[in-house]
């Protein structure tokens, strides 16, 4: 799965970045671990290196906000704020509903 591209409340720009990509006889698998990063909307580059924002520097990249673990799709995840700032609850339930749309939704995956 590659990053996708979200605007929640109070035009809020993210990338959203599953931190694993594996495939079984070239069927995706999803994955249950993304990192989200604030996105300026006037950076429309879609060519950037997203492998690289996901290195282990990432928590002192100024637009890492953490990321959010889904323990069982739709009914448990965590949110785990280790950037430099913080989603808001609000923000962060908007954000996992987009996930889980992006996830049940495969027609939307860049593979």
């Amino acid at each position: 799965m590659k990053p996708f591209f979200i605007t929640i409340a109070y035009n809020l720009h993210l990338i959203v970045l599953p931190e694993s990509e594996a495939h079984i006889d070239g069927h995706p698998v999803l994955t249950y671990s993304y990192s989200i990063f604030r996105r300026e909307p006037s950076v429309l580059n879609i060519s950037e290196n997203y492998d690289a924002l996901l290195q282990t520097t990432k928590k002192n990249n100024p637009n890492y906000l953490g990321h959010i673990n889904f323990e069982q799709p739709g009914k448990v995840f965590n949110y785990i704020a280790d950037g430099h700032e913080a989603l808001s609850r609000a923000e962060v339930e908007d954000v996992i509903e987009e996930i889980n749309r992006y996830r049940d939704t495969p027609q939307l995956w860049s593979i």
